[in-house]
């Protein structure tokens, strides 16, 4: 199998390329190489690399920042995974297309099935909708929350570099959601790519956690590794005592029974997969 990672660059993109089963043959780009917003450039890489499946991992991820982008948020999230689309069918690969949690408003109270009417709050939400439509119905379309990994800048090492600098960390405690550990994700992301599944899916580490939640036990695990030895105060906060330019889901849990179901097992707990990257960061930085 011939593989291009599109946004080959970023968290996700990393992630893929370290997880990559063994003999696939992979061609990679990011916003370096390729102008995934550029129609003409997108078709001609995408035949010239001639693979069999095409992950994109790139996005626009600013949520705040697209509320003022929209335009440029558009042409990342929605225009260029329709230019993806079309060179996918024309290499007659299969185009394996992530997206978001932040399709959905976050009035539900049970997590939200991959069927359940989206609804998204904000620009980067509508984009990343769009993009999943952009994609057709050929393409394998992977929703995730609350990604994170070894690679780039995420909640962990934002976390980890407050509770160094400043004797208290107010984090917002009425966002329930998902962390999810972007190794587990790239290698579920694999596993479908290997089969013929097609549509949209969900997938998230195992469990559920608000933002204060998920700082506590970053903490709990780095006192444990020894990166730091005092632990500071992390205060609760609503999401109105942190206000911001783009509204977030209050609850954006995914149900992910369809994806464990096709790959033939559950997700690791969250709590799990963050230990594994607090001991990454212990080893390597």
């Amino acid at each position: 199998m011939k593989a291009l990672i599109v946004g080959a660059g970023g968290q996700l993109g990393h992630a893929l390329l370290a997880t990559a089963p063994e003999g696939v043959e992979i061609v990679t780009c990011d916003q370096d190489t390729v102008d995934i917003t550029d129609a003409q450039r997108v078709a001609a890489f995408v035949a010239e690399s001639d693979p069999d499946v095409i992950f994109n991992a790139a996005a626009y991820t600013a949520v705040d920042k697209a509320e003022s982008d929209a335009e440029r948020a558009q042409a990342v999230n929605a225009d260029a995974v329709g230019f993806l689309a079309a060179a996918a069918r024309a290499a007659q690969a299969k185009l394996v297309h992530v997206s978001t949690d932040f399709v959905f408003d976050g009035a539900a109270r049970h997590p939200y099935a991959p069927d359940a009417a989206p609804a998204p709050l904000g620009v980067y939400g509508r984009t990343k909708l769009a993009g999943e439509r952009a994609a057709g119905p050929d393409a394998l379309v992977v929703r995730t929350a609350w990604l994170y990994g070894p690679v780039g800048g995420n909640f962990v090492r934002t976390m980890l570099r407050l509770m160094q600098a400043h004797p208290q960390v107010r984090v917002v405690a009425d966002q329930i959601g998902c962390p999810t550990y972007a190794p587990a994700l790239a290698a579920a992301l694999w596993a479908m790519a290997g089969q013929d599944a097609t549509g949209v899916y969900h997938f998230s580490d195992g469990g559920e956690a608000s933002w204060f939640d998920f700082a506590v036990a970053i903490q709990e695990e780095a006192m444990a590794r020894g990166l730091f030895d005092t632990a500071v105060p992390i205060i609760p906060i609503t999401t109105a005592e942190y206000p911001t330019p783009a509204q977030r889901p209050a609850y954006s849990v995914l149900d992910c029974r369809a994806t464990y179901a096709l790959l033939g097992h559950p997700a690791t707990p969250w709590r799990e997969n963050l230990h594994i990257m607090i001991e990454e960061i212990h080893t390597h930085g």
